[in-house]
């Protein structure tokens, strides 16, 4: 709509400097004017200003002001209402966009609220969207939202003022993941967070070694210093450069390279007996193989045994190719 909007502008504009050229043209050469009364004349005839001639006009002069005049006042008429018609839709669409995005958030549940659309923000989403957990991004710089509105859900505003989590539904949702470039704007997003959703499950960024203890008081669960994972990786690829290079093709990036799945062992109940892992049998169903175990009180086993007794409210952490991993969530409607 908006796109249609500007090429009838686009055709006014056209329109109007076709009159002022057809105009000084015609006082030109019909009227014998000197170039610049040419252009004056036109300018006081189709604006109406209704000043006096430079010089009385012979009968030819005449007729074709009066045609000039019913010309560029349809034309004018014509431009007006086009950029009226357009300021009036843009504001209209706008409206329509924020109501329509407002409706989506409150439909949200168990959702994720991502504070800031910086590298680190957008990485998340990127993550987010890959497993199709749903997200609501935080952000104030409007430049960066009309970017990218079309692909993420997005709240205008700073993400410590409590009415903007709130409008983000962050009474309802899971995670909240604060990636603002400065500690101390992060550790407040994590003070209010914390006080409008106590069950919720939060995660920051910091920069400085001395933020993450404060951030922990704050109330985040978990802490991350992506500088410091990054210089730690790079450290890696020089000692280890094989297992490090392996670990990155263990790629999460979208559903067409999902290497690991965490799967929750209610997803099997209803499928198959699953007592132990040796009953789950994956490796035969699916190609998927079990690396790893989360007991209930959050314990992590590694390379578990095939007769580690499964118990409710555990998880087991599942390794495949891609078409492997597709098998298991279609055999077992994993979400």
């Amino acid at each position: 709509m908006i796109k249609l909007f500007r090429s009838k502008i686009y055709l006014a504009l056209f329109l109007m400097v076709a009159v002022l050229i057809f105009g000084v043209m015609g006082y030109r050469f019909i009227s014998d004017y000197s170039w610049i009364d040419a252009f004056y004349m036109t300018i006081i005839t189709v604006t109406t200003v209704g000043f006096s001639e430079v010089r009385p006009m012979g009968p030819e002069g005449k007729i074709f002001t009066v045609f000039l005049i019913i010309t560029s006042v349809f034309i004018v008429g014509f431009a007006i209402s086009v950029i009226t018609e357009y300021i009036l839709s843009r504001n209209s669409v706008q409206l329509l966009k924020k109501k329509k995005v407002k409706n989506s958030i409150d439909k949200l549940i168990n959702h994720v609220v991502v504070c800031g659309f910086g590298r680190n923000g957008m990485q998340a989403a990127e993550r987010l969207k890959a497993y199709k957990k749903p997200f609501v991004v935080i952000e104030k710089d409007k430049e960066v939202i009309e970017r990218y509105d079309n692909e993420v859900l997005f709240i205008e505003g700073d993400a410590n003022d409590d009415e903007v989590l709130i409008s983000a539904g962050i009474e309802r949702a899971q995670y909240l993941i604060a990636t603002l470039p400065d500690d101390a704007a992060n550790l407040f997003v994590v003070l209010s967070a914390r006080q409008l959703n106590k069950g919720l499950f939060i995660i920051s960024r910091a920069s400085l070694v001395t933020s993450q203890k404060k951030l922990f008081l704050a109330g985040a669960d978990k802490v991350i210093m992506p500088d410091k994972i990054g210089g730690d990786h790079m450290a890696s690829l020089v000692v280890m450069p094989d297992l490090i290079t392996f670990m990155d093709k263990l790629s999460m990036e979208g559903e067409h390279t999902i290497n690991l799945e965490e799967v929750a062992i209610e997803d099997f109940a209803n499928k198959v007996d699953c007592n132990s892992i040796r009953d789950l049998d994956l490796r035969r169903k699916t190609g998927c193989t079990i690396i790893g175990y989360i007991a209930p009180e959050g314990e992590y086993i590694i390379n578990p045994e095939a007769d580690l007794v499964l118990r409710p409210n555990s998880k087991v952490i599942v390794l495949g190719r891609p078409e492997q991993i597709r098998k298991l969530n279609e055999m077992f409607h994993i979400q």
